[in-house]
C-alpha cells in the first residue's frame, strides 16, 4: 500500500534580476496558486535593488495573508558590511521564519528562533544535520548534489521534528563567486556592472566550443543550463519522508509548472505524463543525474 506522508510544495527564492513591476505581479499571480511554502528575498546579489527589504516584507505579509508560509531567505555569498548587515536585518525580523544559507546567519539565528536551513550549508551526513538540529533548525533543504540513496540514511536517522526539503525543479545553483560573470561577459567591472542582470529574466546561456548547451551565467552565481526535474519522482520522495519538494521560479510558466507538480502529488496526473507535459514549460531540456545518483546532467529513465 502507498504512504499517504503529505508532501508540500515551495516556491524558492527568485534567483534572477527582474523589474519591480515584474516582480509584484509575479507574487500577486503566485498567491492564487497551490503553493504552500514561499521563500522571499535576494540570495544572490546585494546590487540588485528593485526591491528593498521592505518591499519583500511587503509581499511576504500579502503572501501571508493568502494562506502561504512565507519564508525570509538570506544571500549566500556575504563580502560587505552592508550585506551582513542586511542579514541581520532579516535574522531579527520578529515576524517570519528565516532560511540561512551561510553559516553567519546560522550564528544569528542559532538558540533564538527556529530557521530553515538552506541548501548551501553542506549538510551531507547525519552529525551535521543533528548538529544542525540542536542549533534550532526546524527544516533543512538537501544539497542539490544529493543521490536518492544517501538521502535515505540521512532519513533513518534524521532528528524528531526536522522537516526535509528537496530542490525538484529549475535551474540548479551550482556555485557563487566574488566576480560577477554577466558583467564581465560584457566588459564591464562589478562594481560598474550597469544592472545587465535584468537583461537576462532566466539568465545568461553559456554555450560550449561546441555549442552545447554547458551552464548559465546569473551575476555572481552559476546555474546548470538544463532544468533540474523530479516531478516524476514524487512517490520515491513521500516513501522517503521528505516534507516539502522545492521549485524555483523562472519567467515564464511557473504557475503552469507548480499545477502539474500539484497534481502530480495528488496523483491526479501519472508521473510520466506531468513530466510529458511540462517539457514545453522548461527555458531549456531537463535533467535528474544526482537524484539517480549520476552525473547531473543526465536524463535518467525508470527503470
Amino acid at each position: 500500500m502507498m504512504t499517504t506522508h503529505p508532501l508540500k510544495i515551495a516556491l524558492g527564492p527568485l534567483l534572477y534580476y527582474w523589474p519591480r513591476d515584474t516582480v509584484l505581479s509575479f507574487y500577486e499571480a503566485m498567491a492564487t496558486t497551490p503553493v504552500d511554502v514561499v521563500y522571499l528575498g535576494e540570495t544572490v546579489c546585494s546590487r540588485r535593488h528593485e526591491l528593498r527589504l521592505a518591499d519583500w516584507l511587503d509581499i511576504a505579509a500579502q503572501l501571508r495573508d493568502a494562506g502561504k508560509q512565507v519564508v525570509l531567505s538570506t544571500q549566500v555569498l556575504l563580502e560587505s558590511g552592508a550585506e551582513v548587515g542586511t542579514m541581520h536585518k532579516i535574522a531579527a525580523n520578529g515576524d517570519f521564519l528565516v532560511e540561512a544559507n551561510d553559516m553567519g546567519a546560522v550564528q544569528c539565528l542559532a538558540g533564538k528562533v527556529p530557521f530553515v536551513a538552506g541548501p548551501h550549508l553542506n549538510l551531507y551526513n547525519l552529525p551535521s544535520l543533528q548538529w544542525m538540529a540542536s542549533l534550532g533548525a526546524s527544516r533543512w533543504v538537501m544539497p542539490l548534489e544529493m543521490k536518492k540513496d544517501d538521502l535515505a540514511v540521512l532519513q533513518q536517522g534524521r532528528p524528531d521534528g526536522l522537516q526535509t526539503e528537496v530542490f525538484a525543479y529549475g535551474r540548479m545553483p551550482l556555485a557563487y563567486s566574488a566576480r560577477c560573470f554577466t558583467a564581465r561577459h560584457r566588459n564591464l567591472p562589478k562594481d560598474d556592472c550597469r544592472f545587465s542582470c535584468l537583461e537576462h529574466p532566466d539568465g545568461l546561456l553559456l554555450n560550449t566550443r561546441e555549442r552545447e548547451e554547458f551552464l548559465v551565467l546569473n551575476g555572481t552565481q552559476t546555474q546548470s543550463s538544463r532544468v533540474y526535474n523530479l516531478v516524476d519522482t514524487l512517490d520515491d520522495m513521500r516513501a522517503l519522508g521528505v516534507d516539502v519538494v522545492r521549485l524555483s521560479p523562472q519567467a515564464q510558466h511557473t504557475a503552469d509548472v507548480i499545477a502539474l507538480f500539484d497534481a502530480a502529488r495528488a496523483q491526479a496526473l501519472a508521473p510520466q505524463e506531468a513530466l510529458a507535459r511540462m517539457q514545453p514549460l522548461m527555458p531549456e531540456q531537463g535533467c535528474n543525474g544526482y537524484w539517480h545518483g549520476r552525473p547531473g546532467l543526465e536524463q535518467a529513465t525508470p527503470a
